[in-house]
């Protein structure tokens, strides 16, 4: 059993963790003005470069608001990068979720390898799924 665990450990490099941790820090509920909001649902990604960005929720009277993948990805594009290796966001219950079907598809706008990006499901279990499998049939087929 002891084998097990340490085979187990040295597979275990905490980046879903660090991620979870990023998104929960700015994680928070607050008023912008009497016709926006933010903060109930967060999200952190990790870029190939190795780098975590993050973002929120905004939510808008008009609807013109922004899920918090696309925020930490607008983050990340500004700080000169595309390229994500996984991504979670978090609920307001604590738990992670599946991005909406518009930020699955910004997220598969990114870049050609964006098919292989991780997606947390289940914090608890660590279960992640690739964006290929939630976007089987894609319609732009040249990225």
């Amino acid at each position: 059993m002891r084998e097990l665990e340490e085979r187990a450990l040295s597979q275990y490099d905490g980046t879903w963790d660090k991620l979870y941790i990023a998104a929960r820090k700015v994680q928070y509920e607050r008023e912008i003005s009497p016709l926006m909001e933010a903060g109930t649902v967060s999200a952190a990604l990790l870029t190939e470069k190795g780098n975590i960005y993050v973002g929120v929720c905004i939510d808008t009277a008009c609807s013109l608001g922004m899920c918090a993948e696309r925020n930490a990805i607008a983050n990340m594009i500004t700080n000169g990068e595309s390229r994500i290796i996984k991504i979670v966001a978090v609920m307001p219950d604590g738990k992670a979720g599946m991005p909406c079907g518009a930020c699955r598809e910004f997220l598969m706008q990114l870049d050609e390898s964006s098919r292989q990006i991780e997606i947390l499901c289940d914090y608890e279990t660590k279960k992640a799924v690739k964006l290929k499998a939630l976007i089987p049939d894609w319609w732009h087929k040249k990225i």
